[in-house]
């Protein structure tokens, strides 16, 4: 922790954090295959930072002012043959991660009309989709991944790219709490009629075979699954919550939300605000 001149009006405090957006859900499908949902971005000053960029640099805050906190929520899978949504951002002050690409259905139309949807991380395609979905700007995941012989992407992770037809890439870890934890993994793509791939390490959740996709984990940011099956409709995977956790050094004037205090260190599992 750093104090920028001395704790009166105009002074700043130095914060590291890590803030995780909502996950994306995974397609559903009605006799077909659906893409996994891209996890929600990851950026964080301390350890990694999604997508293999630079980590982020601190945020300077100024005392006496209530920051904001939004914890994003992830995003519904979808119903028989319909997309994933996007996940929802999370904020922290000045500083957004975007929410993850909804993983896509197979296309009554063409392959085109299949790729994933792009996000914090990339949503996987869904059959036929000749890309999976891109990550934006600024670098915070990974793209998803494409359908390759008909066979559905895995969402985009934190740490690694949705795999063509196959798993959701894996998430990215911290150790910005006190003890090293993984975020923000990809969910999982299907392979037709009957083989669902897993979902990434980081709540990822795993795609479903003649079933419902698996949800991501709550407060992971992972992409729900996507799914396949040679019949009636089935429901990909809601994608998980996102978190936000911060720690300037100093314990906070107040707060909102009920976060969770250990030490200097904040975690928010819902939206609020921090006084410093």
């Amino acid at each position: 922790m750093q104090i920028l001149s001395a704790p009166h009006s105009g002074a700043i405090v130095l914060a590291n954090f890590l803030v995780v957006a909502g996950g994306a859900g995974g397609a559903g499908s009605t006799n077909a295959i659906g893409g996994g949902g891209g996890a929600g971005g990851f950026r964080c000053t301390v350890q990694n930072t999604g997508g293999g960029g630079a980590l982020e640099s601190v945020l300077s805050l100024a005392f006496g002012v209530a920051h904001t906190v939004t914890v994003g929520a992830g995003g519904a899978g979808g119903a028989g043959l319909t997309r994933g949504a996007n996940g929802s951002d999370s904020v922290f002050a000045t500083l957004t991660s975007t929410g993850g690409g909804g993983g896509n259905r197979q296309s009554p139309t063409s392959g085109a009309d299949s790729v994933g949807f792009a996000g914090g991380s990339g949503g996987g395609a869904g059959n036929t989709g000749p890309s999976g979905g891109a990550a934006v700007a600024p670098t915070q995941g990974f793209a998803g991944g494409a359908s390759i012989g008909g066979d559905s992407g895995g969402g985009g992770g934190a740490g690694q790219v949705g795999a063509n037809a196959g798993a959701g890439g894996n998430g990215q870890t911290t150790n910005i709490s006190g003890s090293s934890t993984t975020y923000a993994g990809g969910g999982g793509g299907a392979l037709y009629p009957s083989t669902a791939y897993a979902g990434g390490s980081g709540g990822g959740g795993a795609a479903g075979a003649g079933a419902n996709g698996t949800n991501g984990g709550t407060n992971t940011g992972g992409g729900g699954g996507g799914t396949t099956n040679t019949g009636p409709s089935i429901n990909g995977g809601s994608g998980g919550s996102g978190i936000v956790i911060i720690d300037a050094g100093i314990v906070a004037a107040s707060t909102t939300g009920s976060p969770t205090l250990s030490g200097t260190v904040y975690t928010f599992t819902g939206s609020g605000t921090i006084t410093f």
